[in-house]
């Protein structure tokens, strides 16, 4: 799970828009939740796009199967982003606590959606959950070739 600029902030942050709950509960509820599911969750929050990048880059040899992310507003800037996930060699699941469609116009155009192989927003902090079970069920299909 990999959480983009200012997702640090997440309770105090306009908790009108993105709710009272923390990042570190966010997090608490994913490794609960991937236990229960037989997986295991890495979370990791940065305000720097170079960051976010070196984990994505790092993540197949590291033998994480699948990327949760949320970019943040990096979202609709991120051509980096798109590019890094996708060369990453493993699925990523765009993931938002709000949803960008129905909010303000520059945020209705995602650069990272295209790399990834599915996007869940508009759920709170019940979109990271639903997420990491599309996540998993995506990673866990066998694949026909």
């Amino acid at each position: 799970m990999l959480s983009g600029p200012n997702l640090d902030r997440l309770g105090r942050r306009e908790p009108e828009i993105y709710g009272t709950t923390t990042l570190a509960e966010i997090h608490e509820r994913l490794a609960h939740t991937a236990r229960e599911l037989g997986a295991e969750v890495v979370c990791r929050q940065s305000n720097h796009e170079g960051q976010l990048i070196d984990w994505i880059n790092e993540a197949e040899e590291e033998g994480i199967a699948g990327i949760l992310i949320n970019p943040g507003a990096l979202t609709h800037t991120s051509f980096a982003l798109h590019d890094s996930l996708k060369g990453a060699g493993v699925p990523a699941v765009e993931v938002h606590l709000s949803n960008p469609d129905v909010r303000e116009e520059f945020r209705r155009r995602s650069r990272v959606a295209p790399a990834c192989v599915g996007r869940i927003a508009g759920f709170g902090a019940d979109s990271y959950l639903l997420a990491l079970r599309a996540l998993l069920e995506h990673v866990r299909r066998p694949r026909v070739r």
